[in-house]
């Protein structure tokens, strides 16, 4: 159950924020290994990637990736919020006297994260393919043709084999294991230090919301270069072996981005990785930690 409610509670989440995520990629692949002012910029900002995106694509592709941003939502937080929700009851993130012990949320939060991630790998691939696909006229980074999520895994499956879907795996558990940790230590750290006042110890919601608007600004400075180099190796293209043919490790992704880019570079995406990551964090913590006293209220209520 305590998986169930993790993934469910982040499912809800991202249709509310896939938008952001499709911005977000865009503003990441465009301009890629190319230095500044020497490539057309098709998304200034939000609020004119949101304008180019309906006008050129129609307002459908709002919502492009969706199908596998569930599934990567349900596998990666199901892993993550389900097993530190396990330690939570049974005493290991906190000590008795209810203060939360830091190295215990980075291994459990890290551990659990860096493996949700790379179990939802496949899915993570063919959402930011989609996610990426535009009109021409407004096309970023290299342009994957997929029908289909379940086309798509499987033509990635026969070309490749398992090999093929995990490709970028490696790239994202980085990502995913500082992204969690911060992500969970800021949250539980700012409801801890909220509840000392009276007022919010009478309204959980307004605490959920208010931790985790904390995390979604400290996990958005932190987590924005891993997750730019991850979507940069999951969308490049490949050679016959399935190799990748603009990135061929980690380091050799971070220094061609630092050569031809810049530093700056890292960052770019950083506003709707915010304003994806803020309301998502917002409403998947919110949502988890509802759901979890309503699981709670449950059990208690069942017993004789």
């Amino acid at each position: 159950m305590e998986f169930l409610i993790g993934g469910a509670s982040s499912m809800g989440a991202v249709f509310f924020t896939n938008p952001l995520e499709v911005f977000k990629i865009r503003m990441q692949l465009q301009g890629e290994l190319k230095a500044k002012g020497t490539h057309a910029v098709h998304y200034k900002n939000i609020f004119h990637a949101f304008y180019t995106v309906v006008k050129n694509d129609g307002v459908l592709a709002l919502q492009k990736g969706l199908t596998p941003a569930l599934a990567v939502q349900l596998i990666l937080n199901g892993t993550r919020l389900g097993t530190v929700h396990m330690a939570e009851k049974r005493g290991h993130i906190k000590d008795t006297n209810g203060n939360i012990k830091f190295h215990r949320v980075v291994i459990f939060g890290g551990l659990s994260g860096g493996l949700g991630q790379f179990l939802a790998s496949p899915f993570f691939l063919l959402k930011t393919h989609f996610q990426s696909k535009a009109t021409s006229s407004i096309a970023v980074g290299y342009q994957h043709h997929h029908e289909g999520l379940w086309k798509g895994l499987r033509k990635i499956y026969e070309t490749h084999g398992i090999r093929g879907l995990y490709r970028g795996a490696t790239f994202s558990i980085p990502r995913a294991t500082v992204g969690s940790v911060t992500q969970l230590s800021s949250f539980e750290y700012a409801k801890q230090h909220l509840l000392k006042y009276d007022y919010f110890k009478e309204n959980s919601l307004a605490t959920s919301f208010l931790g985790s608007m904390v995390g979604g600004v400290v996990i958005s400075i932190v987590m924005t270069p891993f997750d730019l180099i991850m979507v940069r190796n999951y969308n490049q293209p490949t050679d016959a072996r399935g190799k990748g043919l603009m990135y061929t490790s980690y380091m050799n992704c971070v220094m061609k981005i630092y050569e031809t880019e810049g530093l700056s570079a890292f960052y770019k995406g950083f506003g709707p990785m915010y304003f994806r990551l803020g309301p998502h964090t917002v409403l998947s913590l919110v949502f988890w930690d509802q759901l979890k006293s309503l699981h709670e209220k449950f059990i208690a209520e069942s017993k004789p």
